[in-house]
């Protein structure tokens, strides 16, 4: 992309429509993206892990324009669930959109409320099972691996995105093996 799509691209982004809500997943009204850092709102986001038949783990490495954790790896794919969509819409749109997956169920498994000085939000968290093809969105995503979650695939100096860090954590307690195959 050149500075020019990507301006465009950032500029898009800030005007669409999402959900401001309360620290009890209540909305409140309805604002621009681009407000939400800006008068430091809650929002809801949806993260979706994606797992192969082997039980692999798809991570994506975010672009250097992302607002947010540019250039860090994210073990999920997801966003910002748009005003009128569920959570459940939102992940599918931003699971086809970030990694070109459609057409899969998914699977929701529960809501939890991530609170940093760069990000507060309420996120929906699903997992699917996925063995296609991965056709990465350029404005967002700029490399793919797959890693085994239950073996150490940090690496050092490398970036991860702590919010989806944490519902990767969260999951992995709550969810039993089978969801891996």
């Amino acid at each position: 992309m050149n500075q020019q799509q990507i301006q465009d691209y950032l500029a898009a982004s800030a005007q669409e429509r999402v959900y401001s809500v309360d620290e009890a997943n209540r909305p409140l009204e309805v604002v621009r993206r681009g407000e939400v850092r800006e008068r430091g709102l809650i929002t809801r986001c949806t993260y979706v892990f994606v797992f192969n038949a082997l039980g692999e783990l798809c991570m994506h490495q975010r672009t250097l324009h992302k607002r947010l954790y540019p250039g860090y790896w994210d073990v999920a794919a997801g966003g910002i669930v748009e005003a009128g969509e569920s959570y459940a819409e939102g992940a599918a749109r931003e699971l086809e959109e970030e990694l070109g997956v459609s057409g899969v169920p998914l699977r929701e498994h529960f809501h939890f409320y991530y609170n940093a000085p760069e990000s507060r939000l309420w996120g929906g968290v699903f997992s699917c099972r996925w063995d296609g093809p991965i056709r990465m969105q350029p404005e967002e995503v700029m490399a793919v691996r797959w890693v085994d979650p239950h073996q150490p695939w940090r690496r050092e100096g490398e970036f991860y995105s702590p919010d989806s860090l944490l519902a990767l954590e969260l999951l992995m307690s709550s969810i039993t093996p089978e969801v891996f195959q």
